[in-house]
């Protein structure tokens, strides 16, 4: 088996601003094996955002690859980048982006009917990652009546349901109280222990940065091995 879940050779964006070109990442070079913690960090500005979005398929490098389970995602047709990000990645914001019209349940669920799976196995499966991040009693409830916390735990249960090989998290406990993250941290880390999910969190706390099994900083446009 292939314990190399996600990868960067050479990856390179640029943006242009009026008439200048303007680099924001530089040659990263970047490997993240099975059931690996990192995190990211650096300045605001820095291309943290940038290259989360990149690693995610959501956006196309200027130059270099991608490789998410082997495939390269940033060479895929948008379909069957689509899939893949379905298939193999997570995604937790700062901004939960959860559907407030729906229940805690139904949100859960979305990534699971999205891959046709039948919708007693998708609650089934939903019920299940929901007790693990400490929710089972409000399976019912609508966004709009959770806590900063729940909606934010929410969210990782959304971003675990269907079991990815990776979890890519921007900010993941940036509008939370201490002790709010402190509690949304500890549920990562045990889902990573329990699940064997991949993280790469991108995150200006160093305590939780710290906990991690590498730490990346992005200074000038190059990822730098801090840890």
């Amino acid at each position: 088996m292939n314990d190399m879940v996600l990868s960067t050779t050479g990856l390179s964006k640029s943006y242009h601003d009026g008439k200048l070109m303007v680099d924001v990442l530089m040659g990263v070079d970047f490997q993240l094996k099975r059931g690996e913690q990192v995190a990211i960090v650096g300045a605001s500005g820095s291309g943290k955002s940038t290259l989360l979005h990149l690693l995610g398929g959501l956006d196309k490098p200027t130059q270099g690859d991608v490789l998410v389970a082997g495939q390269v995602i940033n060479k895929l047709s948008e379909k069957k980048r689509c899939e893949l990000r379905n298939t193999a990645l997570g995604f937790v914001y700062q901004l939960h982006h959860l559907l407030p019209e729906f229940t805690v349940l139904e949100n859960v669920c979305m990534p699971l009917l999205l891959r046709k799976i039948n919708v007693a196995d998708a609650e089934m499966q939903a019920k299940d990652v929901l007790e693990k991040v400490g929710l089972s009693h409000r399976l019912e409830h609508k966004v709009g009546e959770l806590s900063g916390g729940e909606r934010q735990r929410t969210a990782i249960a959304r971003a675990l349901v269907a079991k990815p090989l990776c979890v890519l998290a921007d900010e993941p406990t940036g509008n939370l109280d201490h002790k709010t993250a402190e509690h949304v941290y500890e549920t990562m880390l045990q889902l990573n222990r329990e699940l064997g999910t991949s993280f790469v969190i991108v995150t200006h706390d160093l305590t939780l940065a710290a906990r991690m099994d590498k730490i990346y900083e992005l200074v000038e446009g190059k990822l730098q091995l801090k840890q």
